[in-house]
């Protein structure tokens, strides 16, 4: 792996980047190029990294306020979203979802509902929620704030969004519109970009290594020779990040460091 010092990790005329604004980056950048997508951020770092990507290399993505309004990034309102429409978008493609996950497995597969068994779980979750019909008909993200062996395991207890290997298995009408573009993490980025899909690690974050990512996975991933680091935040968004969106610092009691 490059090896970089702390000083390659400042942007020029600004405080240095911390692990928080590295993680808004990496979230921004998971709706690049999706075009005119409605943007369904969960988390206060996914939705501060949604309003930067719509602020400005995505400026035709779609924001709500999580009812009926379609909004802008200062949450003033600029249309109308009834929930037939809203269904419409979910339904065929045009929405990007960021979830959150309680357990996600090697080739994507998401637990949202339980821990152990689900006759007799441990611990009872959120549910199911809509995390099958987001993974089936849009593309879906992943965001986790605390990278470790409890959230990444070999076999999740029981199957919310769906995986890659899931999706394979039920045929094209599951494939059709599943894509898991990225899992942002405090200590990285991965993704499914290997021959079969397995989750990859992508990039660190700056001051992150290897094995730390390896120690907090509960299965072996896949890890090229040369791991990038996430993209440094140009000046402009910084600047975004600290004085217009989240100028009380929210993503900092989410991800410290």
């Amino acid at each position: 792996m490059t090896e970089h010092t702390a000083a390659e990790h400042t942007t020029a005329g600004a405080a240095p980047a911390g692990r928080a604004d590295y993680c808004v980056i990496a979230c921004a950048d998971a709706w690049r190029g999706d075009g005119e997508v409605l943007a369904s951020p969960m988390g206060v770092i996914p939705s501060i990294g949604a309003r930067l990507a719509r602020l400005t290399f995505s400026p035709d993505l779609l924001l709500t306020d999580g009812e009926a309004l379609i909004v802008g990034p200062d949450g003033a309102a600029e249309g109308w979203l009834p929930y037939r429409q809203h269904l419409a978008l979910v339904t065929g493609g045009r929405r990007h979802v960021m979830m959150g996950a309680s357990q996600l497995d090697r080739f994507g597969n998401q637990n949202i509902s339980c821990i152990g068994d689900w006759h007799r779980p441990g611990r009872q979750l959120l549910g199911v929620r809509g995390a099958p019909v987001n993974t089936l008909n849009n593309p879906v993200s992943y965001w986790v704030p605390k990278h470790s062996p409890r959230v990444f395991v070999e076999r999740v207890d029981m199957i919310c969004g769906v995986g890659y290997d899931s999706a394979a298995a039920a045929g094209p009408s599951a494939t059709r519109h599943h894509r898991i573009p990225r899992v942002v993490t405090d200590l990285g980025v991965l993704d499914f970009a290997t021959p079969d899909h397995s989750m990859r690690l992508a990039s660190l974050h700056p001051g992150v290594t290897v094995e730390q990512v390896r120690e907090a996975t509960g299965f072996a991933l896949a890890v090229a020779d040369d791991v990038p680091f996430t993209r440094e935040p140009t000046a402009a968004e910084l600047a975004l990040i600290r004085e217009v969106i989240d100028p009380d610092g929210a993503r900092n009691r989410e991800v410290r460091g």
